[in-house]
């Protein structure tokens, strides 16, 4: 694999050899200059028979890269498919297509279809008999219409993997080495991903001959986004995403969570003091999640509270802010998100809320993405105040005067406010917008948390009779107790994850609570053992326990919804659902999520 590094360059769209139709319908767009991952990947791409890979991150213009080369190349006049490209979602796939009418639209008799699940696939399937050269794809919705033979990929000769590691990660692995299978006459495949792990490589090494491989220098991608944390108290992290939010007025962004229960939880609460917020995971259907992202892109509201696999595929261009509630274990999708921001050449600012105990993972993350995190102290009330009141103030100042009818009760207006000075006015008008920031936050306490204020003493340590051998890794079994019991991240504590059975701490007062939901209830079959341990650290056992009893497994069995090999939660696979198949459930055809079931 021949490897080069990307960097920006004078080169304009002129000098790079696309095709009259295309370089016009970029030009109307207003396309002079490519970026870095478009100057090194077209002119390889245009060549039509280079193998190649290109990593760069979100919003760099990989849809361009690979999209104005696929159109110069395609023939018009074959109604057959040339080319199609994969991505992991329904929007991505939306939003490709939308950008590929904007390239073809001085193309004679080009024709392109983008299918994904949550539409008619019966609409698709009418559009594909009418001849495409173009099919723009979602995994799941094309293995259907492979197995339905309503369309055919032998006369496909160029194949477009986009966002690939997050297919990976979405569960396609499969399915995309089922789908280039029938690809048997491509002659390039063009895999672009923001990052570069071991599957991606495998499909690299696997379908592809001596690639060229383009890596944008990330340093260059992310030099617009600023990365921020803030540490708080125990318990504390809701506090301190409501004072954040309150402290930048002019917030419009995105909350990670990690768990749907998590943004569920955020949102209503939220909701219910007034917040201009909704909510993106996987137990929405489609069309409660279109209704959502319409009123996003339409700053009706103005932060959306959303799981990593429910924001694939977003893209909106003038997000200011993202928000990790939760930091991600894996420090590929902290790239993933903080690429929602600094998009079309803006700044961003993306901030992460913590305890103390996860600045191991912060610093992790800081290493691997070469990212510099600034330490800030979180807003005292008064500070919030402050800045709401400025705020409002300029938002006063700049308020558009020059029309309405309003003037027809100017005379009206004057009356009423006879007698009264202009600071007297004003001061009634910032009474009004501000009496419940002040309420709130008058006798508001310093939620920054310093060494002293944090202790284990805060925490009960729980016995739970799961462990490895039942399947469960760190990151999956934390999932399994936060879905399981409905608490936050923020109300649990060090978890130590054994062979046959596990220690957790959680908050003391929540902790009888916790032992309470899990009581009585069985894992495959086995019945779940919770209690206070007697054992306050260090990783000893404090009882006799063997587990593994009958109804459990070895570690990595398929049963298992939470193993590291076993199958994905329903929402990574939330484009195939309903009548395409069932989650994580292969080929077969089933729609049952094994999620459903009652442990």
């Amino acid at each position: 694999m021949r490897t080069f590094a990307a960097f920006f360059m004078t080169e304009t769209f002129q000098d790079m050899g696309l095709s009259q139709p295309v370089f016009d319908a970029i030009s109307d767009l207003g396309y002079i200059n490519p970026t870095p991952i478009q100057q090194q990947a077209i002119p390889v791409l245009l060549k039509g028979t280079k193998d190649f890979v290109g990593l760069a991150q979100t919003g760099t213009g990989k849809t361009a890269a690979f999209g104005l080369p696929l159109l110069s190349l395609i023939d018009t006049s074959n109604k057959q498919v040339q080319g199609l490209v994969i991505c992991p979602t329904r929007e991505l796939c939306i939003q490709i297509a939308n950008d590929f009418n904007d390239y073809g639209k001085y193309m004679d008799e080009f024709n392109h279809v983008a299918v994904y699940g949550g539409s008619s696939i019966e609409a698709q399937i009418k559009q594909i008999r009418k001849g495409v050269q173009i099919v723009v794809a979602t995994p799941g919705r094309l293995i259907d219409l492979l197995e339905r033979k309503a369309v055919k990929l032998d006369a496909v000769t160029h194949v477009v993997l986009d966002e690939a590691d997050e297919m990976l990660n979405m569960g396609f692995k499969e399915d995309i080495d089922h789908i280039l299978s029938h690809a048997t006459a491509r002659q390039a495949a063009w895999l672009f991903s923001a990052t570069m792990p071991k599957a991606v490589k495998r499909i690299a090494d696997t379908f592809m001959e001596n690639p060229v491989e383009v890596k944008v220098d990330s340093n260059i991608t992310a030099k617009n986004i600023k990365h921020v944390y803030y540490q708080c108290q125990s318990g504390h992290k809701y506090d301190t995403l409501k004072r954040l939010i309150d402290f930048n007025p002019g917030m419009y962004g995105i909350v990670f969570t990690r768990t749907r229960a998590e943004a569920q939880d955020i949102t209503e609460k939220l909701l219910k003091e007034g917040y201009e917020i909704d909510a993106l995971h996987g137990d929405l259907s489609q069309q409660q999640r279109d209704k959502v992202m319409g009123r996003f892109r339409q700053k009706t509201i103005r932060l959306l509270i959303a799981t990593d696999v429910a924001a694939r595929g977003i893209d909106v261009n003038d997000i200011t802010h993202v928000i990790n509630f939760a930091l991600p274990d894996e420090p590929e999708v902290y790239t993933h998100r903080s690429g929602r921001t600094a998009r079309a050449g803006k700044s961003g600012i993306c901030i992460s809320i913590l305890f103390s105990r996860e600045l191991g993972k912060l610093r992790d993350i800081e290493h691997l993405t070469k990212s510099k995190f600034e330490k800030l102290d979180i807003p005292t009330g008064r500070e919030v105040c402050e800045k709401q009141f400025f705020a409002f103030i300029e938002k006063l100042k700049q308020a558009d005067i020059s029309h309405g009818d309003y003037e027809n009760y100017l005379p009206y207006l004057q009356e009423q406010f006879q007698g009264m000075s202009k600071d007297e006015v004003i001061q009634r008008v910032a009474s009004l917008e501000f009496n419940r920031f002040l309420h709130y936050y008058e006798k508001a306490g310093d939620l920054n948390a310093t060494d002293h204020k944090i202790k284990h003493s805060n925490y009960s340590r729980l016995f739970i009779s799961l462990g490895e051998k039942d399947g469960f890794y760190k990151a999956a079994f934390l999932e399994f107790l936060l879905d399981t019991s409905g608490y936050t991240k923020s109300q649990l504590g060090k978890i130590e994850l054994m062979n046959a059975y596990s220690f957790v701490e959680v908050e003391k007062d929540i902790a009888d609570e916790f032992i309470a939901v899990f009581k009585g209830k069985k894992f495959r079959g086995r019945e779940i053992v919770i209690e206070e341990s007697s054992d306050k650290g260090g990783g000893s056992r404090n009882r006799s326990y063997q587990g593994g009893g009958k109804g459990s497994y070895g570690g990595g069995d398929r049963k298992n919804p939470y193993s590291k090999r076993g199958g994905r939660k329903p929402e990574g696979r939330q484009e195939r659902s309903g009548q395409e198949r069932g989650y994580g459930a292969g080929r077969s055809g089933s729609n049952k999520s094994p999620y459903k079931k009652k442990y």
